[in-house]
């Protein structure tokens, strides 16, 4: 009989059985037969503050006793409206208008709505693609998968069943701004927004951009009128070294969306954050004119309580310095891999080491060898990646390094 489980990002025909986890403590997952695995990527990005804190545990179990949910149509709670106001004190410029949605992929598609439904308010209702960037990576829905790479993408054999949105190289010298200035020409007239994932492209191989890439992306929108979305659903909440990686740069965007680590791992939940002008548009004595989403489960109390709580922590304890100082350890543990054979690049940013290497011919024996080495890491494409818990102790980070680089010592 096949699994009766729908496994994600694996082909169910040929992949290895899936590592049977029993529990999570502090850094590590403990699997059914009692091994304890060093979680090098976070639980995809999210569980900043490690597994089981005990004020995220409090918090979530007493919320849990209250209310657990209730519908956010025409009702409304203490804890989303505490949240909204400290995501809205806590980020750039006027982004003050917080949309509460259920996953980091929804978060997008609102933003989408947002940008869509902002033009056609002001007469423009054939301003309703996007431009994207080559390597990007915005989520697996429908109007997500759009905004992916057309040719590079986990999405591009789904072909004609998606929109198509204008794609380009991210303008980071002269050539490829030039590039993306004339793309913006062609096609202003008929582009709602332009989406970018702010420092880190992170599911479209790992690639780093500098704050000045954001910058001439700003400058673009401003000089065609066109809409900024900042996709922070894996960078947001301290991953790239700052709270959000548009912290390192002057750059405000119109639309932001948060996910992944705003519930500190504890369940799904995300933002879709919009500026003053964007929120404006819909302001209006037309019902026709609201902003016509609501998932069932947004605003979720539970994982409000979660997401106060892990704001908590990083108000009290020096989480996002933690993560900044990451990078200098990550540097010094991974750089015996430039050395290695197959190896093209290593790179750090904040909470992120990357090794990028020619090929990964078989990735599964690749990564049953991480758990053989009593770590957690899910390579995949031309990376090997980690993205651990933001508060991961020095010794901890030296084993994940020290894990990568003999796993590429004794060949890939």
């Amino acid at each position: 009989m096949s699994d009766p489980v729908w496994r994600p990002y694996c082909q169910m025909k040929t992949a290895a059985p899936p590592v049977l986890i029993s529990g999570a403590e502090g850094f590590e997952l403990i699997t059914a037969d009692g091994r304890r695995l060093l979680d090098g990527m976070a639980s995809w990005w999210s569980v900043c503050h490690g597994y089981g804190h005990p004020h995220i545990i409090e918090a979530v179990s007493r919320q849990l006793r209250q209310m657990p949910h209730v519908m956010f149509g025409g009702i409304t709670h203490e804890p989303a409206e505490r949240l909204a106001a400290r995501l809205v004190e806590r980020l750039p410029g006027d982004l003050n208008h917080v949309f509460f949605a259920d996953s980091g992929s929804v978060a997008i598609e609102v933003a989408m709505k947002m940008a869509s439904g902002y033009w056609r308010r002001h007469g423009q209702s054939d301003r309703t693609r996007f431009l994207a960037f080559d390597h990007a990576y915005h989520g697996d829905t429908t109007g997500a998968m759009s905004l992916c790479d057309p040719d590079r993408s986990m999405h591009a054999r789904y072909g004609n069943a998606i929109l198509k949105q204008v794609h380009c190289p991210l303008p980071r010298d002269e050539e490829t701004t030039c590039v993306f200035i004339e793309t913006i020409q062609q096609h202003h007239h008929e582009l709602a927004a332009v989406c970018i994932e702010p420092l880190v492209q992170g599911a479209g191989g790992m690639r780093f951009h500098c704050p000045k890439t954001l910058r001439r992306i700003r400058d673009a929108c401003d000089q065609f009128d066109l809409l900024m979305i900042a996709d922070e659903i894996a960078t947001g909440f301290g991953r790239t070294g700052t709270m959000f990686a548009i912290d390192a740069t002057d750059v405000v965007p119109d639309i932001m969306c948060l996910g992944k680590a705003l519930t500190a791992g504890t369940m799904t939940m995300a933002v879709t954050v919009a500026g003053d002008r964007v929120f404006d548009a819909f302001w209006s004595d037309e019902a026709a004119d609201a902003l016509m989403h609501g998932p069932t489960f947004m605003a979720n109390p539970l994982a409000c309580a979660a997401a106060n709580a892990s704001l908590d922590l990083f108000e009290t304890e020096p989480r996002v310095a933690q993560a900044s100082a990451m990078e200098a350890q990550l540097r010094r543990g991974l750089a015996p891999c430039r050395d290695l054979p197959g190896v093209v690049d290593v790179r750090c940013r904040g909470a992120i080491g990357v090794v990028q290497v020619e090929a990964i011919p078989d990735v599964e024996r690749l990564r049953k060898r991480f758990v053989d080495l009593g770590v957690w890491l899910r390579p995949f494409g031309d990376c090997i990646y980690t993205t651990p818990p933001l508060n991961l102790p020095d010794e901890r980070i030296k084993q994940l390094c020290e894990a990568i680089v003999r796993a590429i010592e004794t060949g890939i």
